[in-house]
């Protein structure tokens, strides 16, 4: 791998008819973790959001509000631009689909290629419509006559529409897929993919008639009397917000000769993603995604998210009340990226005082509290000649953590990546038991010069796997591998190899010990 080369990432862009909830912030907190391993492994990331603003939803909560539409999807699109404090996120481009100019540009231009190809014609069509989410179903993918996503009836309706030619691609799509040109991850979300293709592409429709959609949308080009269907539109700001439209030079470094563009979508947008957009891509003669990993939904005590059953749960206020590294750790571990989820606020706060607090946290305190009782708060120097059993077995993990966290990622399991972490600092725990650094430090005392050397190496390698979990929590709890750096006054930049490396830990400096890293919580 070309550490240097491109590497872009995207979210979904979410609908902007409410403020964000919890579903779309692990969304955002899985790639954000994403990116940042990736920069942390010297890639050249771009790691694009934003908001989906065309959505005919959007004018009817506007409507029920007596709000003009552009005003209800400035709003909101605020509140979703500032989850990047909110969750500590680094994104590089924040697109909006109402107001920005390149993707005016971007997507009329994608239509024109699409047309251009003969694969656009217009056509009178009536289907069952579900608005929430903005699609025609047939009705034997209905769930007992309720849209299968939001278990609302869908309503009938007509209009002569334009329609792309999608069963022209079905072949290709199928070739791309089993092929692994276009991975879809995980296996099953593949699986479920190739089956859908497998029973037959329906063309679909991409546009509105601007009386139903209220006047709001992107203009077809050329007929003044319809709007791009908001699928269609929104689709393309994977690539508009990169100039597509001027094919610059952003461009052609994050997306045209980029070797990983990877999509991170919930599951119930995989056909639009997997079979929709790169049909699209390959009548306009774009470069597909390389990747798409499809994540499960966040349950709220067992349910999933829903307005109507009121259980939505707001992540900058759990984030201000709890902690952003304590909802990110929630999010990234607790939750299996590939699975749905649940959130209750008791295990919430139970995982953040037995994994963060009492054992990431604990460590940190004791080895801290050791270094300035029996070394004056400097890092010892360790004598080379002088090993344990107990020294081997944690340097073992220790050095083979790096590529455990490494394994994980490229699979989308940050789960996992957390989970090895976790095992070290459980073994570093295990390791200060075994070794009794206060029964050391007596025996030094009474000159036992034996004692003295194991003593400053349990504390030197204490400190160093407390470096090296630091470094690697970086992707996932940004603000608490700082905290823990500074602690322990050691910098966290440099390559991968150097930072991965044991022994980097410099002896004789001083550390700097500060507040308790993770308070315990209560409900």
């Amino acid at each position: 791998m070309n550490d240097a080369a491109p590497w872009t990432i995207t979210t979904a862009i979410p609908y902007v008819n409410a403020r964000p909830h919890l579903g779309f912030a692990l969304e955002i907190v899985l790639t954000d973790a994403l990116a940042r391993f990736q920069r942390l492994r010297g890639r050249d990331v771009w790691f694009l959001t934003g908001t989906d603003e065309n959505s005919l939803k959007n004018v009817q909560v506007a409507a029920a509000e007596g709000i003009p539409t552009q005003a209800l999807v400035d709003r909101n699109a605020a509140a979703f631009y500032q989850l990047r404090q909110a969750l500590n996120l680094s994104f590089d481009d924040f697109i909006r689909t109402s107001v920005d100019a390149r993707h005016l540009a971007g997507v009329t231009r994608l239509w024109r290629a699409c047309a251009d190809r003969g694969d656009i014609y217009k056509r009178s069509y009536g289907g069952l419509y579900c608005v929430g989410c903005e699609t025609f179903y047939a009705e034997d993918e209905l769930w007992q006559g309720l849209c299968p996503e939001h278990l609302t009836p869908p309503e009938w309706v007509e209009e002569e529409n334009y329609f792309f030619r999608l069963s022209r691609y079905q072949d290709q799509l199928l070739a791309l897929i089993e092929s692994g040109q276009l991975r879809i991850e995980p296996a099953r979300r593949q699986n479920e993919v190739l089956s859908f293709i497998r029973q037959g592409l329906q063309d679909f429709s991409i546009s509105r008639s601007v009386s139903r959609a209220r006047g709001w949308g992107v203009p077809v080009p050329d007929d003044p009397t319809q709007v791009m269907y908001v699928w269609f539109d929104a689709l393309g700001n994977y690539i508009t917000a990169l100039d597509y439209a001027t094919e610059g030079e952003r461009y052609r470094r994050r997306w045209q000769d980029c070797p990983d563009r990877i999509h991170v979508i919930g599951k119930g947008i995989i056909r639009f993603h997997a079979v929709y957009w790169p049909a699209m891509l390959l009548s306009a003669g774009v470069p597909l995604p390389t990747t798409i990993f499809v994540h499960g939904y966040v349950n709220v005590e067992g349910q999933k998210i829903s307005k109507s059953l009121g259980n939505a749960i707001d992540p900058v206020a759990l984030a201000e009340q709890y902690g952003i590294d304590s909802l990110r750790y929630y999010l990234l571990r607790e939750i299996r990226a590939t699975d749905d989820g649940d959130f209750t606020l008791t295990r919430f706060v139970q995982a953040h005082n037995s994994d963060l607090a009492d054992h990431l946290g604990n460590l940190l305190n004791r080895v801290v509290h050791m270094v300035q009782r029996y070394e004056h708060g400097r890092i010892p120097a360790p004598d080379p000649a002088r090993h344990t059993a107990a020294e081997a077995r944690l340097l073992a993990a220790a050095q083979s953590l790096p590529a455990s966290v490494t394994a994980a990622m490229e699979q989308f399991r940050p789960h996992d990546a957390l989970e090895a972490i976790w095992g070290l600092a459980a073994a570093a725990n295990r390791y200060v038991d075994e070794m009794e650094p206060w029964t050391l430090a007596k025996r030094r005392k009474q000159g036992d010069g034996e004692a003295a050397g194991i003593l400053a190496a349990v504390l030197y390698n204490l400190a160093e796997t407390l470096r090296l979990i630091a470094y690697l929590c970086q992707p996932f709890l940004p603000d608490a591998a700082a905290a823990l750096a500074a602690q322990l006054n050691v910098s966290l930049s440099g390559n991968w190899e150097q930072m991965t490396t044991w022994g980097a830990l410099q002896a004789g400096a001083p550390i700097h010990p500060g507040s308790v890293l993770f308070p315990k919580l209560t409900k």
